[in-house]
């Protein structure tokens, strides 16, 4: 896989629709070659202990955070044609229909790509296939696992090793 999008989604809630950060990077001709990084306030706008603690987000940090649409907005023409690519896809690809439903946008069926499947079925004996232990088989340390797009990093790079 040559051309991508990789994304990852943060969420304030066990909400889906929920998402509070965003982070997209672009490859193309395998290459990284943009990202992308933003805040968003959350719907519903309240936080989780658990959410928090795993990514450190909170009210605070988004309470003047564009909405949902307005990111997208601007990540739309990012992605235009490219196929995304998530660890753990389900959870992204449900946070992305859930915050569509909640604004009314209509989804456009973006073909989604898991590098999770993948990574079990290219490294069966690891420990465990978290993204952070599948980025460092792939040769790329993580510093700041669950910023989102240090996660999109990890995935686009984990993408780009075994895709």
């Amino acid at each position: 896989m040559q051309n991508f999008a990789a994304i990852d989604f943060e969420t304030a809630n066990c909400e889906r629709s929920s998402v509070c950060s965003v982070g997209v990077v672009i490859v193309k001709n395998g290459e990284i070659v943009d990202s992308f990084y933003s805040l968003i306030k959350p719907e519903p706008e309240y936080y989780s202990y658990m959410c928090t603690r795993v990514h450190g987000l909170c009210r605070k940090d988004t309470e003047c955070a564009p909405i949902f649409p307005e990111v997208w907005a601007q990540i739309e023409p990012l992605i235009k044609g490219l196929p995304l690519v998530a660890h753990n896809a389900g959870f992204d690809q449900s946070c992305l229909r859930a915050v569509f439903r909640v604004y009314q946008m209509d989804y456009p069926d973006y073909d989604f790509f898991d590098t999770l499947r993948a990574a079990r079925r290219a490294f069966p004996r690891l420990q465990n296939h978290q993204l952070h232990t599948v980025a460092s088989q792939c040769g790329f340390d993580m510093e700041n696992h669950h910023h989102a797009l240090a996660d999109a990093e990890a995935c686009a790079i984990i993408a780009k090793t075994i895709l």
